[in-house]
């Protein structure tokens, strides 16, 4: 799948601008502040329905304006997709396919796939807990689109369980025979989300470990992924061996069953759920250790590029082939690195590259080169040999 059109409307910093792309690699030049990345935020938005950048929709709209929209038209095969998203903060979001209106707006999610990799990324390595669950759920979607419902069902779950929680201290009676009623639904919303990111990691395993080696080098430590949960049964972080049996659903509810039991009292002494996904991490390991804390700043580098190429190869053994967006990446890898990415990016059916200096990128990638500068984006005559 390719974008060969985009066009925003009171997106970020864009009143309007309309860009033609082809498949192969883009590069969008211009300097800081223009609107590069806002440009393939809003491709990253076709995929996810969120920012990478910000966690909320309102920053996506332009000042002044009460609405955003961002069009796609889109190239899969012999097919072509009309994608229409209007971004509305504070209200529901409205998408059309093809003009036809969606009932729910996460109906798009699975639909168009993207792999994006910025320089925010390496927080996954060196980040919070939440950076790396949002990174798995994310990619739980959009290789599964039902787990939306699961996943956004389960955070209104936690939202509600809290709310009686911070109650229940002071009113115990009827306020914990409601909890029971909640604690059911936490089991199994939880035991479906625990079961789909322990298979999702197992699936990545093999190629973030692949993708790394590649990026590091062969003699590099091998980079792992485990799962660390408040139920001992779904991980306790150690790096997972390709081929690892799983439990099931029916062994994660029952153990999720348990634990909630036995931290009952300190949940009500705390006013807060602490069993359960939303307290779960991802273990990103280099070698016997854990990178965090561990891993050097290359090192870092490298296994958050691993992580996301590892994605990249994960949808294309699904069968899918992702639009690859590298966001100001380039000035900030080395030598090696930089051309361990070039050669993946050259293999993607559509790469789209922001940079500030063209000399940034490799020689390989600057096929269709677009200009950003004074609030528009054109592309610019092949012959051209630089951008000013």
């Amino acid at each position: 799948m390719y974008v060969r059109h985009l066009q925003l409307g009171s997106f970020r910093n864009w009143e309007r601008v309309d860009v033609a792309l082809t498949p192969g690699p883009t590069v969008f030049v211009g300097r800081n502040g223009e609107g590069k990345t806002n440009l393939v935020e809003a491709v990253g938005y076709l995929a996810t329905m969120s920012s990478h950048r910000v966690s909320s929709d309102a920053p996506l709209v332009r000042h002044g304006a009460e609405q955003a929209v961002v069009r796609a038209a889109l190239r899969r095969e012999d097919r072509e997709l009309l994608v229409e998203i209007e971004i509305n903060p504070g209200r529901a979001n409205r998408v059309r396919v093809n003009r036809a209106p969606l009932p729910r707006p996460r109906e798009l999610l699975g639909l168009v796939k993207t792999v994006l990799f910025a320089p925010e990324d390496l927080v996954l390595v060196r980040g919070d807990p939440s950076d790396r669950r949002r990174f798995l759920d994310d990619l739980l979607v959009s290789r599964t689109p039902r787990l939306a419902a699961v996943r956004s069902d389960y955070e209104r779950v936690l939202k509600q369980r809290n709310a009686l929680l911070k109650t229940a201290r002071l009113a115990r009676g009827g306020a914990l025979a409601t909890l029971d009623v909640w604690d059911g639904h936490l089991v199994d919303l939880g035991s479906q989300l625990l079961s789909a990111r322990l298979r999702l990691v197992a699936d990545l395993v093999p190629h973030v470990a692949a993708a790394h080696a590649q990026v590091a080098g062969p003699d590099a430590p091998v980079a792992g992924l485990g799962y660390t949960s408040t139920v001992p049964l779904a991980g306790d972080g150690t790096p997972l061996p390709a081929g690892t049996a799983l439990p099931d659903v029916a062994e994660l509810a029952a153990a999720l069953r348990e634990r909630v039991a036995e931290r009952r009292t300190d949940e009500v002494d705390r006013g807060m759920t602490l069993v359960g996904p939303h307290r779960d991490d991802l273990v990103i390991s280099l070698g016997p250790v854990p990178a965090k804390g561990f891993a050097s700043h290359g090192e870092s580098w490298s296994l958050a590029l691993a992580l996301k190429l590892g994605c990249l190869e994960l949808f294309r053994a699904d069968g899918e082939e992702p639009i690859l967006v590298l966001d100001d990446v380039f000035a900030t890898l080395d030598t090696e690195r930089r051309a361990a990415l070039a050669a993946v990016a050259r293999s993607a059916e559509q790469t789209l590259i922001t940079a500030a200096v063209l000399d940034d990128v490799p020689a390989e990638l600057r096929g269709t080169r677009v200009q950003v500068a004074g609030g528009a984006a054109f592309v610019v005559d092949p012959a051209v040999e630089e951008v000013s």
